[in-house]
């Protein structure tokens, strides 16, 4: 009776997912009948489903393999469509690219970990995306005077996104990126916390960058002269930790830059 208990014991063991080869002990000519006939079948069937699982396992990892080229390929593909946009204008050719390096930095050293700094950087890349379609005039006007199409290109770029879920809160950021801290930003108006890190941290970076480039509407200024027009309104229209960690940034390329000559 004590390999009866014993093989009772084992089949509960493997019925809860917990497979080893004790069965396999129970097999042998020692062994009474039915016990070895029993332990020859349960053994048989836990090979069958270990191949089974190991199966379904192999074709889980490949479908996550899948995905992820899936998620790659997207990904590059509207990356590619963001640098085509900003490539039908001299001004604004490099733009998408520069935003999203820029914040990647500010990001690291907010302390961000790695993937929020990617979804940072991607929604730097992304940010203009909702100007396709625009006329090749719009990307000449000046922002601050905020045409009702300018305005509107952070919806419509979310709109443009959509479907692609696993660019996770990149999409919020593309949303929000032309919100401030004072609340009269656009699309939403919204104010200070509530607007995500990430887009407050895109929002000095897409200004930065705009302001110490050349456009139709004014020569590229100096990196000092867009930092203190930046630190001029810090708190109201751009977020004061996002430009504090800028400076650090900028000073530290400034010194990398130096070391190299």
């Amino acid at each position: 009776m004590d390999e009866v208990k014993r093989l009772v014991e084992i089949i509960e063991e493997i019925a809860g997912g917990h497979y080893s080869d004790d069965i396999m002990a129970l097999t042998t000519d020692k062994e009474p009948e039915p016990v070895r006939t029993i332990a020859e079948a349960v053994g048989m069937m836990m090979v069958k489903i270990e191949a089974r699982e190991y199966k379904l396992e192999m074709m889980v990892e490949e479908l996550r393999a899948l995905n992820r080229k899936i998620k790659e390929n997207t990904i590059k593909t509207v990356s590619a469509m963001a640098h085509a946009l900003a490539a039908r204008d001299l001004y604004t050719q490099g733009h998408a690219a520069r935003v999203g390096n820029l914040a990647s930095r500010i990001a690291r050293h907010l302390g961000l970990d790695e993937e929020s700094t990617e979804h940072i950087r991607l929604g730097g890349i992304l940010h203009d995306i909702g100007k396709i379609g625009f006329p090749d005039l719009l990307f000449q006007a000046h922002e601050e005077h905020n045409p009702p199409e300018i305005v509107r290109h952070p919806r419509v770029g979310v709109e443009i996104l959509r479907d692609m879920d696993f660019l996770g809160p990149s999409l919020e950021f593309v949303h929000c990126h032309h919100e401030r801290p004072d609340g009269k930003g656009y699309p939403r108006n919204l104010k200070a916390e509530e607007i995500p890190l990430g887009a407050r941290v895109l929002a000095v970076a897409d200004s930065y960058d705009a302001m110490t480039t050349d456009r139709p509407y004014q020569k590229g200024m100096t990196p000092e002269v867009a930092l203190a027009i930046l630190r001029k309104k810090a708190g109201t229209k751009w977020d004061e930790t996002c430009i504090a960690a800028l400076e650090i940034v900028l000073k530290e390329t400034s010194v990398t830059a130096a070391d190299d000559l």
